[in-house]
């Protein structure tokens, strides 16, 4: 079955750092287009990080400078590395693959930027 599994979400203090990671399975994880998006508490969901479909990033601007977004296909595993975190990047994380009109989420990790 399909399953995505996200992992890597905390507390950190703000200026610190988390790397989340997406483990994919139960289908042809190369094939898809992947993406973190993030929603928090009484917010819609906002895309935080895709790869384009000419191989290439691109980010909210929110984010751009801090985050970075990248794949392992060898091991069906997207990360989303976040540096110089902010109070205003507390949400709940989510992992999403793409492939035509075949759209699958993860469960979500929490990630809380607090001193």
């Amino acid at each position: 079955q399909v399953q995505l599994v996200e992992s890597g979400g905390g507390l950190v203090q703000p200026g610190g750092s988390l790397r989340l990671s997406c483990a994919a399975s139960g289908f042809t994880f190369s094939s898809y287009a992947m993406s973190w998006y993030r929603q928090a508490s009484g917010k819609q969901r906002e895309l935080v990080a895709t790869f384009t479909s000419g191989g290439g990033t691109n980010y909210a601007n929110s984010v751009k400078g801090r985050f970075t977004i990248s794949r392992d296909n060898a091991k069906n595993t997207v990360y989303l590395q976040m540096n110089s975190l902010k109070p205003e990047d507390t949400a709940v994380y989510y992992c999403n693959a793409v492939y035509t009109i075949t759209n699958y989420w993860g469960q979500g990790t929490q990630v809380t930027v607090s001193s």
